[in-house]
């Protein structure tokens, strides 16, 4: 059974949302009032449908209690938002998942019950400003507790270097979870080169110069690892 979703509101994020959700395979309903919008959406969900979705009698006329979950992704219009999302907590829908564009919307939305909630603006800028921070940071994941998974370019002084010379646990608090790793392959009729998972990580695996690191461990300490090894 295919998984089922609505998506409210096609801005930038919830167009790109509710994209993505069709490529991995769901079956998705776009919603927004605006007729352009859903336009440019149509093909690339299953069904889209213009609608203001602050009218009870206009979102209750879509089955979204059938949906696995319903995304309110409304940006600028917070009336809209929040009463979108009071009509939604009204029909019973099993899983609401609503973005918050400031502090103040994530209170209101707490306080009206909403368990999960984004705020997708201040986890890119969290990320930004850590990748400006750490040039050799490729990508991270902040974590409870001040833990984060970061993905590194391997510094010069552990290049070709085993793991176990490197003890990642003994000198730097950090666990070593997996290894990209580039490979020449034959596709096509040409050598072209794509990006795999070291899969078997032992303490005899040497870590080459063009390899990314994925580590788990506290800020410090990855930001320490960067800066003893650069």
């Amino acid at each position: 059974m295919l998984d089922k979703f609505a998506v409210i509101g096609m801005g930038q994020f919830g167009f790109r949302v509710a994209k993505q959700l069709t490529v991995k395979g769901a079956e998705v309903l776009a919603i927004d009032k605006d007729i352009d919008r859903v336009e440019m959406i149509k093909d690339d969900v299953t069904y889209a449908v213009a609608l203001d979705s602050t009218d009870i009698k206009a979102l209750s006329s879509q089955n979204l209690q059938e949906m696995d979950a319903v995304l309110v992704a409304i940006g600028e219009n917070i009336e809209g938002l929040l009463l979108t999302t009071v009509l939604l907590l009204e029909l019973n829908i099993k899983r609401i998942v609503a973005r918050a564009m400031s502090q103040q919307q994530r209170l209101i939305l707490e306080k009206l019950g909403v368990k999960e909630i984004l705020s997708p603006e201040d986890e890119v800028g969290l990320m930004v400003a850590e990748l400006m921070l750490n040039p050799t940071m490729k990508a991270f994941l902040p974590l409870p507790d001040n833990y984060e998974i970061a993905e590194i370019q391997v510094p010069k002084k552990i290049c070709t270097k085993i793991v176990e010379e490197i003890d990642f646990e003994g000198n730097y608090n950090l666990r070593l979870i997996t290894i990209k790793r580039v490979y020449e392959e034959m596709a096509q009729n040409q050598m072209k080169k794509v990006e795999h998972l070291v899969q078997k990580i032992n303490r005899n695996t040497i870590i080459e110069p063009s390899d990314m690191l994925i580590v788990m461990g506290k800020s410090g300490d990855v930001e320490k690892f960067i800066y003893l090894n650069s």
